[in-house]
């Protein structure tokens, strides 16, 4: 089903955090299940397609962008949170300015979009222990603080990758069939299409 070009919806999806926090090793681990160590830094943006069959049988097409998270970019990024259903925000554990700037990324999500858009939380590195600066429990605080839900992750390690955008998926999903669809720019009519442009 995944290389069909039929799907009930299409979400668009952005991952936004500082740079080298691992977002595109987080993306790549996701779309194509790889892992690469030395990843160099995103210019611009990128994306992925991946399609998702969720438990009532739709299919959700999720158009997922990799965005760059130097300052020099920050003005291009802007661009793109428009008609965005969901972002994962992403930090390194191993890293405390990357945290420190999670409320920095937060006031531009604001900025830049609906105040409905569903945010994922994301710790990501989990596997490099002896370096981990952020304590579960802070980031947990930081997320129920801002109503979103907090996972850790490892891209390398290939933990909580998936289960990251499955809730994202269903969060968003669940906010159009609670009649939400206008709110998030979402269409109701099944689509088919070769178009990878959301």
């Amino acid at each position: 089903m995944n290389n069909s070009t039929y799907y009930d919806h299409i979400f668009k999806v952005l991952i936004i955090g500082d740079s080298a926090v691992g977002k595109t090793c987080f993306l790549l681990r996701y779309s194509d299940d790889t892992f690469v160590e030395n990843h160099i830094s995103t210019i611009g943006l990128d994306y992925r397609l991946k399609m998702i069959n969720l438990p009532d049988n739709k299919i959700i097409k999720m158009q997922i962008w990799d965005t760059a998270g130097q300052d020099r970019f920050r003005a291009i990024t802007k661009n793109y949170y428009k008609g965005s259903h969901g972002i994962v925000l992403m930090f390194d554990l191993t890293s405390q300015a990357s945290y420190d700037n999670i409320k920095n990324w937060l006031t531009q999500i604001k900025e830049n979009t609906n105040e409905k858009i569903k945010i994922i939380l994301v710790g990501n590195k989990c596997d490099v222990i002896n370096r981990r600066v952020i304590d579960k429990e802070k980031a947990e605080k930081l997320g129920r603080d801002f109503d979103m839900r907090y996972f850790e992750a490892s891209a390398k390690d290939n933990l909580n990758v998936k289960e990251v955008f499955a809730y994202l998926t269903k969060e968003i999903y669940n906010a159009f069939e609670k009649g939400k669809s206008n709110e998030f720019g979402l269409g109701n009519e099944k689509k088919k299409s070769k178009c990878c442009k959301g």
